[in-house]
C-alpha cells in the first residue's frame, strides 16, 4: 500500500530497506525504458507534424506502438560482425554506453519524501554530497563506449566517427561542467536533492533601500549558466544540429556504422536515455526539480506533496525533450570547425567570466555596503559590455585572385586547366569535317547526295 505524504525534502544520507531500494531500482529502469519508447515516437510525430506529413500511424492506437515493435524486432535481426573487428571490445563498447546512461539517473530526484508500504523514503534511488560529480563522471565514461566502438569495428569510417565524437563530447563537457559551477556557488552544495531544496524559495536582498526577493529558480537567477548548459547538453548528446559524429553524408552512420541487431539497439537506447538524463539534470539544477512552478503553488498548497512531484518533474523533462526535437527539425548541421571553435572560444570564455563575476558578487554581499556593492557591480557590467562590444574582430586574409595564384606558381609546375572550363582541341586529333549540304524537299533527283 502506497500513501501520499506531505511535502518534505529528503535528507542525507538515505537509509532505505533493501527491498525498497530494489523496488526503486526496478522503477527507474522501467521508467527509462518507457520514456525511451515514448520519446522515439514523440520525436517522429513532432517532426512529422512540423514537416506536414503523417508520421507513424499504423502500429497500435494512432501509431504509438511503432517504437515498441521496432525495439522487439531489433534483437531478432541478423547480426553481422566484421572480420577485422576486435570481438571482445566490439561487445563491451555498447555495454559501456548503455550502462553509464542508466547509472547517471541514479542520483536524479523524482520527488520528495513519500510513504511506501509503511516506510518513509525519498523518490530518488540514492544521493551523496557530490551527486553532481557522479553525473559528470558517468557522462565522461560514456566517451569510452563511443571511442572503443569506433576502434573495435576495424573500419575507417567508424574510427573517424569515434574520434570526432570523443573530441566533441570532451569539448562540450568542459562547458557543461563550468556552467554547473555557478549552481554550486549559489546553492552551497553538490547534492541534487539539496539543490532542489535550495530552489524552494527565493533569497531576500536589499537594493537601494528596498527589500526584494531573488527568483527561486536558477534558470532565471543564473540565466547565462542556464543558456550555456542547454547548448552544451545538445552538443554532449550528439543531437542535431551538433550530430557531427553521426553525419550520414560524411561518415555513413558514425561510430556505430558496423553495429547491427541488439548491439545497435543498445547504442540507440543510450542516445535517448542520455537525452532524458541531461533534461532531468537541467530540471534539477535550474527549474526547481520536482517542485511545481509558481502559479500552481500559489493556487494549490498541496501541489508538492507526496507523489505529485513526479508529475511536475516529468512535465518539465518533456518540455526539454520537445526542445531537442524542435532543434532537429529546424536547424541545419553545423560545420565541424565552427562547432569546435564555438565551444572552445565562446562558451568556455563566457563561462569563466560569468563565474568570476558571481564570485565578486558573493564577496561584495559580505564586505561592502549596499550602495557601494551595487555601484561596483554596475561598473563591472558596463566594462564587460564595452569590452565585448569593442573586442577586435579577427581579420580575414585578403582573397587572392586566380590570376595572382597562377602567377605565384613556381616554374615547372603541373599545368592548370582553363578556368572557363573551355578545353581546347588537341592538335593530335585534328580531322577534316566535310561540309554537309542542307537537305532540300522536292525538285531534286533521288541520286543527289544530301
Amino acid at each position: 500500500m502506497v500513501v501520499a505524504a506531505h511535502a518534505e525534502d529528503p535528507t542525507l544520507p538515505f537509509q532505505d530497506v533493501w527491498w525498497i531500494s530494489l523496488i526503486k531500482l526496478l522503477g527507474v529502469f522501467v521508467i527509462l525504458l518507457l520514456l525511451t519508447l515514448f520519446t522515439i515516437n514523440y520525436e517522429r510525430k513532432v517532426v512529422a507534424r512540423m514537416a506536414v506529413r503523417p508520421g507513424p500511424n499504423q502500429v497500435g492506437p494512432k501509431g504509438w506502438l511503432q517504437s515498441l515493435t521496432d525495439g522487439l524486432k531489433l534483437p531478432f535481426k541478423e547480426e553481422i560482425i566484421p572480420k577485422t573487428a576486435d570481438k571482445v571490445v566490439y561487445f563491451i563498447a555498447p555495454v559501456i554506453s548503455c550502462t553509464t546512461a542508466f547509472t547517471a539517473f541514479a542520483v536524479i530526484p523524482f520527488g520528495g519524501m513519500v510513504s511506501m508500504f509503511g516506510h518513509k523514503t525519498a523518490l530518488q534511488l540514492t544521493d551523496v554530497p557530490v551527486s553532481v560529480l557522479v553525473l559528470l563522471a558517468c557522462s565522461s565514461m560514456s566517451v569510452y563506449g563511443v571511442v572503443l566502438s569506433g576502434w573495435a569495428s576495424g573500419s575507417t569510417y567508424p574510427l573517424l566517427g569515434g574520434l570526432r565524437s570523443s573530441a566533441q563530447m570532451i569539448s562540450y563537457e568542459v562547458a557543461m561542467g563550468l556552467s554547473i559551477v555557478a549552481v554550486f556557488m549559489t546553492a552551497g552544495t553538490m547534492s541534487t536533492s539539496q539543490i532542489v531544496k535550495a530552489q524552494a524559495e527565493g533569497n531576500p536582498f536589499h537594493f537601494l533601500g528596498m527589500d526584494l526577493t531573488t527568483p527561486s529558480w536558477y534558470a532565471v537567477l543564473l540565466l547565462p549558466s542556464f543558456v550555456i548548459y542547454m547548448i552544451a547538453a545538445v552538443g554532449e548528446t550528439n543531437r542535431a544540429p551538433f550530430d557531427l559524429p553521426e553525419a550520414e553524408s560524411e561518415l555513413v552512420g558514425g561510430f556505430h556504422t558496423e553495429y547491427s541487431s541488439f548491439k545497435f539497439a543498445m547504442f540507440f537506447l543510450a542516445e535517448y536515455i542520455n537525452m532524458i538524463t541531461v533534461s532531468a539534470f537541467c530540471t534539477t539544477l535550474f527549474l526547481g526539480g520536482w517542485r511545481a512552478p509558481w502559479p500552481i503553488t500559489a493556487i494549490w498548497s498541496g501541489a508538492n506533496s507526496g507523489w505529485f512531484g513526479m508529475i511536475w518533474f516529468f512535465a518539465k523533462v518533456l518540455i526539454f525533450l520537445f526542445g531537442f526535437i524542435w532543434l532537429r527539425a529546424t536547424l541545419p548541421r553545423m560545420r565541424y570547425d565552427q562547432f569546435m571553435r564555438f565551444g572552445w572560444k565562446v562558451l568556455i570564455p563566457v563561462n569563466l567570466v560569468w563565474i568570476l563575476f558571481l564570485s565578486y558578487v558573493k564577496v561584495a554581499n559580505n564586505e561592502f555596503s549596499d550602495r557601494t556593492k551595487w555601484l561596483s557591480i554596475g561598473g563591472i557590467v558596463v566594462v564587460i559590455l564595452l569590452v565585448a562590444l569593442f573586442w577586435p574582430a579577427s581579420k580575414k586574409p585578403r582573397q587572392v585572385s586566380i590570376e595572382e595564384q597562377l602567377a605565384a606558381r613556381p616554374p615547372g609546375s603541373f599545368p592548370v586547366p582553363p578556368m572557363d572550363l573551355q578545353v581546347p582541341p588537341s592538335p593530335r586529333a585534328r580531322r577534316a569535317v566535310a561540309e554537309r549540304t542542307p537537305a532540300t524537299v522536292g525538285g531534286d533527283s533521288e541520286t543527289k547526295e544530301v
